[in-house]
């Protein structure tokens, strides 16, 4: 008979051997939630606890040192912020409106303007850790648009969204702050409980733990894209192809924005800014949002789950050129061409989350 610390090792192997799998399984979470159906209605009552304890597990994860660190240049960290809290909600907005999609399609406008108000997504460190890029900047810039999203949510809904959302701007804020507070208030305890060595310790099975909770969330929103696709597919063609555009539009104007701090850092901010945080919003509004709302949130999580595996090799080679400069010696002291400021003058360490 297997002792108690077998039967406690077994499961343990399992997350790490999954947290050890990186993009691939990140990746596989949206087509294991399309092809299980039945799976994404038993879950479905459950996005609200998904949500808080990816959140929870973002926040218990935060490397301390790294963000005073970064806030302690607090320029970038606010321009990113500004630019994520603020921008991108108005110019989706904006485009929402002038394309005539609040007439044509309210759900898709719901769905696009709820896409912009929303923070980045609590797993986009991790993310951007596992493709080498700076997860530290991404870590900061996200713990700081996190805290402003109750507000500017609130704010913009006020703005554009008028009657289109059943619960009120004001409801909607208050709700996020909830979430938001309740979820650090956790992590706190967990941290001071076990503390931050261990939890280093303790990566990848954590990792492991993150994938499957992802599974949760994205089979409760993808459950029934295979039957919506047999049931009206022009319809889905055209939402997943707005879903891609839309998200690939985000990473790669956030990158030309931030280019001159340095490509490995733009890229990073890109990943940050369009991997947005839907469930956030799923979990503020109940779910009580129109078919072509969820329809959008659940053909979405394809570019958020493929994209950091598709950019890895980009990544990748981004971070090789970025040490080869950094190691090479610059000759009669001049700065290797090609490096930015950023990468001459005290560029911050990686964050823990690797």
């Amino acid at each position: 008979m297997p002792s108690a610390l077998q039967i406690v090792a077994l499961p343990l192997r399992g997350l790490t051997w999954l947290g050890g799998q990186g993009t691939r399984a990140v990746a596989a979470i949206a087509f294991v939630a399309v092809a299980m159906p039945p799976l994404g209605a038993l879950l479905r009552p459950y996005v609200t606890e998904a949500i808080f304890l990816l959140l929870c597990i973002s926040f218990m994860r935060v490397d301390l040192v790294a963000l005073y660190g970064h806030l302690r240049r607090p320029g970038l960290i606010a321009a990113a912020t500004a630019w994520t809290t603020i921008g991108v909600p108005l110019i989706v907005a904006l485009a929402a409106y002038a394309t005539g999609l609040t007439t044509s399609s309210p759900g898709l406008a719901l769905a696009l303007m709820l896409q912009g108000v929303a923070s980045p997504m609590m797993a986009a460190p991790a993310l951007a850790a596992l493709m080498g890029l700076d997860a530290t900047l991404v870590l900061v810039t996200l713990v700081t648009s996190t805290a402003l999203v109750p507000f500017t949510a609130s704010l913009f809904a006020s703005l554009f969204l008028g009657g289109m959302l059943s619960i009120s701007p004001a409801t909607l804020g208050l709700k996020l702050l909830g979430i938001l507070a309740a979820s650090l208030l956790t992590a706190t305890i967990i941290r001071r409980m076990f503390g931050t060595e261990a939890i280093q310790r303790h990566k990848q099975p954590i990792d492991g733990l993150n994938i499957i909770i992802l599974l949760v969330f994205a089979s409760a929103v993808m459950g029934d894209v295979a039957t919506d696709f047999i049931a009206n597919p022009l319809f889905m063609i055209v939402v997943a192809l707005l879903a891609f555009a839309v998200y690939f539009t985000l990473l790669a104007v956030t990158t030309l924005i931030f280019l001159r701090v340095g490509t490995e850092r733009a890229l990073a901010l890109g990943l940050m800014v369009s991997q947005r945080n839907l469930g956030l919003m799923l979990a503020a509004t109940a779910g009580a949002l129109p078919q072509a709302t969820w329809s959008y949130f659940a053909l979405t999580q394809f570019p958020i789950h493929l994209a950091p595996y598709l950019l890895m090799p980009i990544a990748r080679r981004l971070t090789a050129l970025t040490a080869n400069f950094v190691s090479a010696p610059p000759k009669e002291g001049r700065v290797p061409q090609g490096a930015s400021e950023v990468q001459q003058h005290d560029a911050p360490p990686r964050t823990g989350c690797r």
